[in-house]
């Protein structure tokens, strides 16, 4: 049984990030969706939220789960039994920045690493861009979840209030 491993941090989850879990899914027997969970960076969302919404996100994909991981993805990678890490490319930048990380990531351990290209409709997609343009009052409505959407608005009013959560 070939198993994957696709990571990230999902601050928030968006729709991109769906496209390439259920792709991933399509390819792998059993895919990890990991969650890097690094207490000394800041994130919009808890790490126990962004798992939450990824199990929400991925429910219909009988062959997907969730879990967080701290330190280095390869250890995560073994302890899972993983074959194979999957990373979604944007642009020719992304793919700059992946393939010095897949040959880091090969180096260690000898897991492959495959790159699965973003749908066009998705390829400008980063949860950064959406924390800003939801920042500024822009509709991101069709960029994430509908159970993703509430929950970001509301931080981000918390944030501009000075509540940080």
């Amino acid at each position: 049984m070939k198993r994957a491993v696709c990571p990230g941090s999902f601050d928030p989850v968006t729709n991109g990030h769906i496209d390439i879990v259920r792709r991933a899914a399509g390819l792998f027997d059993e895919v990890v969706v990991a969650v890097g969970v690094n207490k000394s960076k800041s994130r919009l969302f808890a790490a126990e939220e962004r798992l939450a919404m990824l199990e929400q996100a991925t429910a219909e994909l009988p062959n997907v789960t969730v879990a967080g991981f701290t330190g280095l993805l390869t250890t995560f990678c073994q302890e899972q039994g993983a074959h194979a890490i999957v990373k979604g490319l944007r642009a020719v930048s992304d793919y700059e920045y992946e393939l010095q990380m897949a040959q880091m990531n090969a180096s260690l351990t000898g897991i492959e690493t495959v790159f699965v290209p973003t749908s066009p409709e998705w390829s400008f997609l980063a949860s950064s861009l959406v924390k800003e343009v939801a920042t500024f009052g822009g509709d991101v409505s069709a960029l994430v979840p509908d159970f993703v959407l509430g929950p970001l608005m509301e931080k981000l009013a918390a944030r501009r209030a000075g509540g940080e959560e």
